[in-house]
């Protein structure tokens, strides 16, 4: 039986493969092996792929699952905290760069409908691929992450309303400003709805979900809400990518935050792949190469007009030179929207086929283009700065920047201690670290436990710690202790291996139950393996050692020597092997503290040198415990009392004898 679109999945991702391997090798951003991928493949290349269609619904999967991880990132808190710079600089943004395309088009001739329509592309930037870099460089959370995601959340917005007014652009609309506000009418409901659905309902759904520890019912949870709310916004005329933002922003609300976008990222990895494939798949590359002088200089025109309108932008936000500068260069490549609203234009013919080609060109150039300007503009924006500002205004702004960073900085959890599960043996660990003054940071899959250890006043995240993302939230790679100490082998084994495969400078000890795990775990990464059922073996022997009188300090070498070998000396038992040798020198005398609670008329009152104690039975009275004191000067002239304890030292059969004797 054939499955319908499987040999154009085989061969865009066998391509992918191949092109971003080639890539790799030398040096060039993965995203640029799947432009290279699509083009390809595309009807414009060797023509692989026939159904273009359906691969374009994969990519719109792919948007689908970017924008829900941005708004689990984002949470409704911080979208209200830059509301401000989605209103503000989005509307500066939009407007410049419309203002400026149609002003340019219209002096190269063409009337000022298709002039405004094409300010309307060019105003677009690409969401998925400037939040994927920003989130590759961890950048999301920087001020030009912000600032940039917070124009970008606007022109996702403003994409609809551009949509109506095409029709009214080339004058086909009937009622284009009744449709408008029907639509900004809907948009108030769906906030509403989103607000209500993220305060009470999604996260007593998701406790209740996570209460049942499967991990399969978490994950198609997660995916059905991201979906539905999705086909909603599209049921009422908004897109499909906003309205996964919307459901991230309610996923964000809830404790289940960091586990749900885990389990999310392999699916939007997968599927964006195909976004970037599909995108590529449109270049005309024989039209680019024909046309490359005007597509490089309309490219050009476009990366420095664009950069310099979110540029001010944001420095009217009142943002530093150097974050407007960043927050420019992350915005100056042409988006994925621009394409599907130039569909439009093309039915309503705005858009000449020669200019929808030019455009196609200048936007993918500008995209390709676009992990290697936003990946150097640190690099880009230090130079612009040198070049643009004097060198005492630059010391004072990079001094400003600097003390900035070295605030924020210390505020950044490191050098802490990293406790993964809540159990009685985290528990332990983690009061442990509060009285010790420790700063540490609590991984627990129960929001019950994970609550109790919040209530004892630690900083918990709820989620697996076998989970990337859920280790990037603890800073794991900044921890100098982890402590692994779950019950589940198989999740131990996954975390240690996730653990030191982001870092190899925390210190790992991990509890086990089973000696078998021991090796398995070290050849993972653990530098310390604790087995349940030797250490409490070792601490009961330690036990009886001393009560044998061995020295501490022999008691101590001899448990050092144990643990060091990794336990080899009691493992090798269960191997059918010799012990190894475990040499100690148990004293043949025993300490002992008897009781004077028996035996009371032959004992109570009379004098050690009546009773005998040390002809009779060998034994040295050594101290008498009388009510709170502790009396050392003993000799034979001391009478024992009621109630009086006996500290004896003697040979262990000369001690059961006067302990029998005092029980007769």
């Amino acid at each position: 039986m054939q499955i319908p679109l499987l040999q154009e999945i085989v061969i865009i991702l066998g391509l992918s493969v191949g092109m971003i391997l080639l890539f790799k090798r030398f040096k060039l951003p993965v995203l640029l092996g799947f432009l290279a991928t699509g083009a390809l493949c595309g009807p414009h290349g060797f023509g692989l792929v026939g159904a273009t269609h359906e691969v374009e619904l994969l990519a719109e999967v792919g948007v689908i699952f970017l924008l829900f991880v941005i708004g689990i990132e984002f949470s409704l808190s911080s979208l209200a905290s830059v509301a401000r710079t989605v209103l503000l600089g989005g509307t500066l943004q939009v407007a410049g760069t419309v203002a400026l395309t149609a002003a340019v088009a219209h002096a190269l001739g063409l009337a000022w409908p298709p002039s405004i329509f094409l300010g309307f592309l060019f105003a677009l930037s690409s969401t998925a691929i400037v939040l994927k870099l920003l989130q590759e460089q961890g950048a999301v959370g920087a001020p030009h992450g912000r600032v940039a995601s917070a124009m970008l959340i606007y022109q996702d917005i403003i994409v609809v309303p551009m949509i109506l007014m095409t029709p009214m652009l080339a004058g086909r609309s009937a009622d284009p400003f009744g449709d408008l506000f029907a639509m900004l009418g809907k948009m108030l409901v769906l906030l509403a709805l989103i607000y209500v659905l993220a305060r009470y309902a999604v996260p007593r759904l998701l406790d209740a979900v996570v209460r049942t520890h499967s991990r399969e019912l978490f994950i198609t949870t997660i995916v059905v809400l991201c979906f539905a709310t999705a086909w909603l916004t599209s049921a009422i005329g908004l897109s499909l990518a906003l309205g996964a933002f919307f459901a991230g922003l309610v996923i964000s609300e809830s404790e289940h935050r960091f586990q749900a976008t885990g389990n999310i990222l392999p699916f939007h990895e997968v599927f964006i792949s195909f976004f970037f494939v599909s995108i590529g798949m449109l270049l005309d590359v024989g039209y680019l190469v024909k046309h490359i002088g005007v597509v490089l200089l309309f490219t050009l025109l476009t990366l420095v007009g664009k950069t310099l309108i979110a540029t001010v932008a944001a420095m009217v936000l009142r943002y530093p030179l150097r974050t407007a500068l960043l927050t420019g260069l992350a915005l100056c490549q042409v988006g994925e929207f621009a394409f599907i609203l130039s569909a439009t234009g093309l039915e309503q013919k705005l858009l000449a086929r020669d200019h929808y080609q030019l455009f196609l060109s200048v936007s993918i150039t500008t995209m390709g283009l676009a992990p290697v300007i936003i990946g150097g503009s640190g690099r880009w924006t230090a130079v612009l700065l040198r070049l643009l500002v004097p060198a005492r205004l630059r010391q004072r702004l990079d001094a400003l920047v600097q003390a900035r960073t070295e605030a924020r900085t210390a505020h950044r959890l490191s050098d802490h201690l990293v406790i993964v599960g809540y159990g009685l043996n985290g528990r332990n660990v983690a009061q442990t670290a509060r009285m010790a003054g420790i700063a540490h940071v609590v991984v627990e899959m129960d929001p019950d436990l994970a609550e109790q250890a919040r209530s004892l006043g630690a900083d918990v995240i709820i989620g697996d710690a076998s989970n990337e993302h859920v280790l990037e939230e603890v800073h794991v790679a900044r921890a100098r202790v982890v402590v692994v100490a779950i019950s589940d082998p198989a999740a131990t084994r996954r975390v240690v291996n996730r653990v030191r495969r982001m870092s190899d400078a925390p210190h790992l000890i991990v509890r086990t139950r089973y000696l078998n795990d021991i090796e398995e775990l070290r050849r993972l990464g653990a530098n310390e393996v604790v087995p349940e059922e030797f250490e409490t073996s070792i601490e009961i022997f330690a036990r009886t050692l001393r009560r044998y009188l061995v020295p501490e300090n022999e008691v101590e070498e001899l448990v050092t020597r144990v643990r060091g070998s990794q336990y080899r000396a009691l493992r090798s038992m269960d191997r059918g092997g010799p012990p190894e040798s475990l040499a100690v020198n148990p004293s043949e005398q025993e300490l002992a503290a008897l009781p004077v609670r028996f035996g009371k008329g032959r004992v109570v009152g009379q004098r050690l040198m009546d009773v005998d104690v040390k002809g009779r039975f060998g034994v040295s009275v050594l101290a008498i415990k009388r009510g709170g004191r502790v009396l050392t000067g003993v000799d034979g002239t001391s009478r024992v009392q009621p109630d009086d304890v006996l500290y004896v030292l003697g040979p262990p059969d000369g001690v059961a004898m006067l302990d029998r004797m005092l029980r007769d």
